[in-house]
């Protein structure tokens, strides 16, 4: 018999153990009364185990081949597409696409496309529901803006109602690969995406995407420019 294995990202691990632990103090808790109504207990904490294993679930995916294509940053659901202003890294000007993740999305992060990591910047915040649209500002977030050889871009990761926790691996100087997993927030988040203004957006409010394959957007002809085949002496990929 074959065994099923849940991908796992590392951060879940210690969730997953902890309830491990629980299930196991609840079955001995419910032994130990004869069982009866204390059976339910065990139950309960299996199902929140399988609930926080499929939480934490990293799967694999497929990059698309096409070296121009933006992919997705993460699971969930276009909620917007619109110009903004006001984002440095972006040299001011940017269209954002707003991505809403529910708690059943997969809730690791991926680049968009591979380049170095030219800003990192961390802002604790509050908490609103990640739909709103001053959750870019006002929330706990954390912004990766990567340097590709077609252009800037840049990736928010925004807390929500119910996320307490955002993870974001690379720093200043790493450099990533497109698809590669850039961080992770729990529980229910927001991530946004920012692209230069000329770059056509290639989903709408409403479609659902995929972290690491759905196309969101273009890089425009004119905008690649040759680049290293290898990353300069120093620099570590993340992934």
């Amino acid at each position: 018999m074959q065994l099923v294995t849940i991908p796992l990202a590392r951060e879940g691990i210690p969730f997953v153990l902890a309830c491990v632990a629980a299930v196991v103090l609840a079955a001995l808790w419910a032994r130990s009364g004869g069982w009866g109504v204390r059976s339910a207990a065990p139950a309960l904490f299996v199902a929140l185990t399988l609930f926080v294993a499929y939480f934490f679930r990293d799967p694999e995916r497929t990059i698309p081949p096409d070296p121009d294509v933006v992919v997705s940053p993460a699971d969930g659901r276009v909620m917007s597409v619109g110009r903004v202003d006001g984002e440095d890294f972006m040299a001011g000007t940017a269209t954002r696409v707003t991505i809403f993740l529910n708690i059943f999305n997969v809730h690791v992060q991926r680049a968009p496309l591979g380049g170095r990591v030219g800003h990192y910047a961390y802002h604790p915040g509050r908490y609103l529901p990640a739909w709103r649209e001053e959750a870019s500002s006002d929330n706990e977030r954390a912004s990766l803006g990567l340097e590709t050889d077609a252009g800037p871009l840049l990736v928010r990761q925004i807390a929500g109602l119910v996320a307490r926790r955002i993870v974001t691996y690379p720093r200043e100087g790493d450099t990533v690969i497109r698809g590669d997993r850039i961080g992770l927030i729990r529980f229910g988040s927001r991530v946004d995406l920012f692209l230069p203004p000329d770059w056509p957006v290639t989903v709408e409010a409403g479609d659902a995407v995929r972290g690491g394959e759905t196309a969101v957007a273009r890089v425009p002809g004119h905008a690649r420019h040759p680049v290293p085949a290898s990353p300069a002496p120093g620099d570590g990929g993340c992934s």
